[in-house]
């Protein structure tokens, strides 16, 4: 009856069948209810199996009647277990004095671990004991006599114990297999365990385990599985798979180093191990060269030797006889771009592998430049993941076709792969397909996966359109990136079907027409990102229906008409980028009321007016604020010291980034694409709007503020006194504006200055003096304000601080003589220029002809002008 889907309550007939020696019950739902007591009659049972069956309550005591019961298993899932055992009702365990297997794995034994041990001591035929996640937290120190040595296998792993073991512990001198994993031992391996020799499987992975890796571990020549995974064990393995190695007969198949700090180079005693099928040695800091006593490994299953410095070639010789081999990793294989390694694979075109892989996980090392026969005989993948690798070779179509109907993940990120994907394939088994950043041109292919839901062809140089029954080829695609192509025209409208989409991307092509307008249809699309494109009409109020936006990126389109209010549904907006397009009206009150987790706002470059509205100031996340080129008016709101995100760094704040980290921003000037540590961007760029009044002193307190800009204003009064405040300024530009007053002594107080413009405002009195401020020796920074003086201009001040002019009388003679010759150059220059225009106009025909009629071009063109811009005042 073993995994039937029972329910419901147990009929005590079972107790008509007396010689009933086997009952499994387990991986049924009975929904919580007690283990009948009646289970303690069927005394024939020989074999009991109760595990995942939902039972609830106490475990009675009344099982104990079941004297001749070899095989008892009460297992539950950790987290769901509604199992109790009492510490006060373990009586009834030591007459189960026939037992050889017990498992109350997921079952809490936080209270009764000690006392429970204690009733195991007395199971002298116990073989098996399973107790993983049962939170003990510690074990007796004493048992007195141990009568449970014939112990084959414990597993105790995911509870809370802790070194010191208890001595008696390592007179289990029979113990086969020893799972301690996922407990909180930590330190060296203790010494003791020297005692354990006939261990054939040990498992240590998951603690906290540190110094080198015991010499004893070598000495287990009975060892077939060692798991030392994810510990902070760190020097080499030399002595490890030296004395493994040196074994009359090595039984070792399994070795797990993974995620430790290992620094030592990989022996050629590797090669030794004969009967190796699994060797694990990810996310280590292993480095030098493979060696080629690896290619002995003729049981070799499974190789995983990525994220490692592993360093150069790697030839035929590395895989002479793995022949058995399924599964291959190599390089940094991290889903975030890292630096390549230094190791290349140096094998002939022409060579073919002894092996057929089912999994290839290579990244961040080098591969191609050519996609070699080995890799095309390779056509039974299921896993196929090779980014950056360096291949700039074009690709077989018939491999694509081959793997297409078993494969399940297939990445070929940031390569050069170039020619043209086959139009169409079938891929029934696939979630992911990844051939982004490479050099695929043509059109989109027709391809369908009916399970597929992530599809990656952004960053290549697909053209064509985007195919209108997409949603039809892949119904539960979820993400869809064709960002940065030369696509051209129309969204089609069909995207809206696409029930499950929460990212679609198509930045950066030429796509054009009005935006798809049924986004109710949508309800967990999260990010949409149709930045640089030409598209243009109104955005669609059905937007916000799904209320699930997280990133708006329209950016740098033709969109017009007013922001839509039915976005305010949309509270778990954090990007809005909306700039370079034509929006009018004002800022929705909704930026900060209903959506007050935004992080960045971008509206730069459209036609908004109106007064920055007091709900900013509610945007405890933003970091980016860019309202530049625009009509905005009226002051600063002084509550700007409200926006935590530009006060304290959090980078919790930020982990919004991860999964799309994509962002224009405007930095010294200059428009620049962000594709990483954009929760580094700091920015406020309110220039070229009608915005008045003072500076206020509140935006002092943004103390990791990076850029500022407030330049073509109307701002008046002084600079800001704390403006020195503001100790991470890169760049500071006040220029253009009506500010008087003295330069604040506080700005030479910023060190990471290098953009500073405060020109063309009526500034007065010695430039402060600093470091930094002696590092921007351009003038020009300054010119507009007359009355400043001191470095870099040549104006010198007084004793008092200000500007020294010139006595007039001191150039008298010096301006006469410049005004006489002004006057001369003026007057040749007018006689030469009228007749080298006119008089050739005069003379030939065809040159006056032409020049009239550019001259009314130009005419109309003034004209047309004009009337755009009365008609948008």
């Amino acid at each position: 009856m073993e995994n039937s889907s029972l329910g419901g309550k147990i009929n005590p007939s079972l107790l008509s069948l007396k010689h009933l020696s086997y009952l499994d019950l387990s991986r049924n739902d009975f929904q919580g209810i007690p283990i009948p007591t009646f289970f303690g009659q069927l005394k024939s049972l020989r074999y009991l199996n109760i595990s995942r069956a939902s039972f609830g309550g106490e475990i009675p005591a009344h099982l104990g009647n079941l004297s001749n019961l070899n095989y008892l298993d009460l297992s539950e899932e950790s987290y769901y277990s509604l199992l109790e055992l009492p510490s006060n009702n373990l009586k009834w365990l030591s007459n189960l004095s026939s037992l050889k297997y017990l498992s109350l794995e997921g079952v809490d034994l936080s209270n009764t671990g000690v006392s429970l041990v204690i009733a195991f001591n007395k199971f002298p035929s116990l073989l098996e004991l399973h107790l993983p996640e049962c939170h003990i937290k510690s074990l007796p120190f004493s048992l007195g006599n141990v009568n449970f040595t014939s112990l084959l296998f414990l597993d105790m792993s995911y509870n809370d114990l802790k070194f010191p073991l208890p001595e008696w512990f390592f007179y289990l001198t029979s113990l086969r297999k020893l799972d301690l994993s996922g407990n909180f031992l930590g330190g060296p391996v203790p010494s003791e365990f020297q005692s354990l020799k006939s261990l054939e499987a040990l498992d240590l992975s998951f603690n906290d385990l540190s110094g080198q890796i015991p010499k004893i571990f070598g000495n287990f020549c009975n060892l077939k599985t060692l798991n030392l995974a994810n510990n902070q064990f760190e020097g080499g393995i030399q002595e490890l798979l030296g004395g493994l190695s040196s074994c009359p007969n090595s039984e070792l198949e399994s070795l797990d180093l993974s995620s430790n700090k290992l620094k030592s180079q990989l022996p050629a005693s590797v090669g030794m191990l004969h009967n190796l099928k699994y060797l694990n040695l990810y996310n280590n800091d292993m480095s030098g060269s493979i060696p080629k006593s690896l290619g002995q490994l003729s049981e070799l299953v499974h190789l995983d030797l990525s994220l490692n410095s592993w360093e150069g070639f790697l030839t035929e010789a590395h895989f002479t006889n793995l022949t058995r081999l399924k599964y291959f990793s190599l390089g940094k294989v991290l889903p975030r771009p890292t630096l390549p390694i230094p190791l290349i694979f140096n094998v002939p075109y022409e060579w073919v592998p002894p092996f057929k892989l089912h999994k290839i996980n290579i990244g961040n090392c080098k591969v191609g430049p050519a996609f070699g026969a080995w890799l095309q005989s390779q056509t039974e993948l299921v896993f196929v993941k090779l980014s950056t690798t360096g291949i700039s070779d074009s690709i077989p179509e018939d491999w694509f076709m081959k793997l297409s109907s078993q494969v399940e993940y297939l990445d070929l990120y940031s390569n050069q792969i170039r020619g043209k994907l086959p139009l169409q394939l079938k891929f029934p088994n696939a979630l992911l397909l990844d051939l982004s950043h490479n050099q695929f041109d043509g059109p989109i292919p027709l391809w369908s996966g009916d399970n597929v839901v992530r599809f990656k062809l952004e960053t290549n140089s697909l053209s064509g359109t985007i195919p209108l029954n997409f949603d039809q080829k892949f119904p539960k695609l979820e993400t869809f990136y064709l960002a940065e192509n030369h696509l051209h025209g129309i969204i089609p409208p069909s995207i809206c079907n696409m029930k499950h989409l929460y990212i679609l991307s198509l930045r950066n092509n030429k796509l054009s027409g009005e935006f798809p307008q049924a986004w109710s249809l949508l309800p967990q699309v999260t990010i949409v990102d149709v930045a640089y494109n030409n598209l243009s009409g109104n955005l669609p109020s059905s937007m916000g229906d799904s209320g699930s936006l997280f990133m708006l990126k329209m950016n740098n389109n033709n969109f017009e008409g007013e922001i839509p209010f039915s976005l305010q549904t949309c509270t778990a907006l954090r990007n809005i980028d909306l700039g370079n397009n034509r929006f009018t009206g004002e800022i929705p009150p909704w930026i900060g009321s209903t959506a007050f987790l935004v992080s960045t706002l971008r509206l730069r470059s459209n036609f908004l007016s109106g007064h920055i509205p007091q709900q900013l100031c509610n945007l405890g996340y933003l970091h980016i604020l860019d309202l530049a080129h625009n009509r905005f008016s009226g002051t600063i709101p002084k509550c700007l010291n409200n926006l935590t995100g530009l006060r304290i760094f959090n980078n919790s704040f930020y982990n919004i980034y991860l999964e799309y980290d994509q962002q224009t921003t405007v930095m010294r000037g200059r428009e620049l694409q962000l594709n990483t540590s954009l929760s580094y961007v700091k920015n406020i760029d309110l220039s070229s709007n009608r915005f008045e009044g003072e500076i206020p002193q509140e935006i002092c307190s943004l103390v990791l503020l990076r850029n500022l800009n407030l330049s073509m204003n109307q701002f008046s009064g002084n600079i800001p006194s704390k403006i020195g405040n503001l100790s991470q300024l890169d760049t500071l530009d006040l220029s253009l504006n009506h500010l008087s007053g003295q330069i604040p002594q506080s700005l030479s107080s910023l060190t990471f200055l290098s953009n500073l413009n405060f020109s063309y405002n009526n500034l007065s009195g010695e430039i402060p003096l600093g470091n930094q401020l002696q590092a921007l020796p351009d003038s020009s920074i300054y010119e507009g304000n007359p009355f400043l003086c001191g470095f870099p201009l040549s104006t010198k001040c007084s004793e008092d601080g200000n500007s020294t002019p010139k006595d007039p009388k001191d150039n008298d003679n010096e301006d006469g003589n410049e005004k006489f010759w002004f006057y001369v150059s003026t007057a040749l220059g007018f006689i030469v220029g009228f007749w080298g225009v006119f008089g050739t106009l005069i003379v030939k025909k065809s040159w006056r002809y032409a020049y009239f009629r550019w001259f009314d071009y130009i005419k109309d063109k003034a004209t047309l002008c004009v009337r755009r811009l009365v008609c948008q005042e």
